[in-house]
């Protein structure tokens, strides 16, 4: 009788095994993963040209700049942002075919603050 009961537990508990796994792959072979790529390359990065620099100050208080406008070249560029201290407030710029202005009132910059201008542009 002990042989047949342990023939039976076996067969009971390997049926389990069996059932448990088979819901698992179930689980795992419901899942989809997107195609995707990924790659390296390079190319040579060229720099931009500003020319034309101008600096408009506030009629009202003319210690602060309201805006600074440029020519960039080449003028395919359309992201343009502009610092006018280094660790200062980054502006952003409208640039419309190679005019560049830049409000620089949010938050407001100063004459005394300014101290370099940076043009970062990407295209």
């Amino acid at each position: 009788m002990r042989k047949t009961n342990r023939i039976r537990r076996f067969a009971i508990t390997a049926a389990l095994a069996a059932f448990l796994a088979s819901g698992a792959y179930a689980f795992t072979a419901s899942n989809t993963v997107p195609g995707t790529q990924a790659g390296s390359g390079s190319n040579t990065i060229s720099g931009y040209t500003a020319t034309n620099v101008q600096y408009a100050l506030d009629a009202t208080t003319p210690t602060n700049v309201n805006s600074v406008t440029f020519t960039i070249a080449p003028v395919t560029t359309t992201a343009v942002k502009v610092q006018l201290a280094s660790g200062g407030t980054w502006y952003s710029c409208t640039n419309t075919a190679g005019t560049v202005s830049c409000p620089t009132i949010s938050p407001q910059a100063t004459a005394l603050a300014a101290s370099q201008l940076t043009v970062v542009a990407a295209q």
